[in-house]
């Protein structure tokens, strides 16, 4: 293969930023973008993943960065293999063992994008190219009228990014440096 080139974030958003995965490339695609790589013991890519591993190394991230991007795969890989109860619990793990303890030690002001990069049903076990929902949360973020994180919701917003990329602007907009 050949190298990609990325846009520095930091040269885009002037941020200093970090990635947290299990996954070589989403590593290898934040080191092109300037993000330093964080390895976290026990990150599989699988639903026995560390989701507390991740989340303390985000939380000590911050302490000296920006912004740290953490890819949880565990939802996506549940979805492949078909099984409902799987992925329930894989979206349950990561809400309480990550997201729940990510927000208990979080301090200052913060914002939050939680999306997946793909949808993946269940039932048909494999990727699609339809829209996905996103989640931001946290300081000057206005709320919409959605009552629960789900594609319907995200539908009747009638909030549609084409580029997944542009909802960095999102995220990183009226954040001082």
């Amino acid at each position: 293969g050949y190298r990609v080139e990325i846009p520095a974030i930091y040269d885009k958003y002037g941020v200093r930023g970090a990635v947290i995965s299990a996954v070589d490339l989403i590593k290898g695609i934040g080191r092109l973008a300037g993000l330093e790589v964080v390895n976290v013991k026990g990150a599989t890519g699988w639903i026995d993943t560390n989701y507390e591993g991740k989340a303390d190394a985000a939380l000590k991230c911050l302490q000296e960065k920006d912004f740290v991007f953490v890819h949880i795969v565990s939802t996506d890989e549940t979805s492949h293999t078909g099984d409902v109860g799987l992925k329930i619990k894989a979206i349950e793990d990561l809400d309480k063992r990550f997201l729940g303890r990510l927000l208990d030690n979080i301090d200052g002001d913060f914002r939050i994008l939680i999306m997946p990069d793909h949808p993946t049903p269940v039932r048909i076990k494999t990727h699609t190219s339809d829209p996905v929902p996103f989640l931001l949360y946290g300081k000057d973020v206005k709320a919409d009228k959605a009552k629960r994180y789900s594609e319907a919701e995200a539908e009747k917003s009638g909030l549609f990014i084409r580029e997944g990329h542009e909802l960095l602007n999102l995220l990183f907009e009226t954040i001082p440096p």
